[in-house]
């Protein structure tokens, strides 16, 4: 987990999204990745939490300290979520989804 001042420093930095023709995505100002397998990766930014959705996704890079996260596959959906609220969560909840 990142530190406070650390957060800071990310949050301070712009949040972009670019998707390259449904195969890669490049992901700024990200502050944790929650879960990820090769369906599903939940990750947390700047501007809340993105789940991204598809087949055969991988993590190509992560960089916390950069704030900067590539992920490789057939992406078939992005979906935005408030962070706070997927924070709160429970373990059950995360469990029973």
């Amino acid at each position: 987990m990142l530190k406070e001042d650390e957060v800071k420093r990310i949050s301070d930095k712009s949040h972009k999204v670019t998707i390259d023709s449904r195969e890669r995505a490049n992901v700024t100002g990200v502050l944790d990745v929650d879960s990820f397998n090769e369906n599903e990766i939940i990750f947390i930014t700047t501007c809340g939490a993105i789940t991204i959705n598809g087949e055969d996704l991988h993590i190509n890079r992560l960089n916390l300290e950069e704030g900067q996260l590539i992920i490789d596959g057939v992406i078939q959906s992005l979906d935005y979520s408030d962070h706070e609220e997927r924070r709160n969560r429970g373990f059950f909840s995360k469990v029973f989804r």
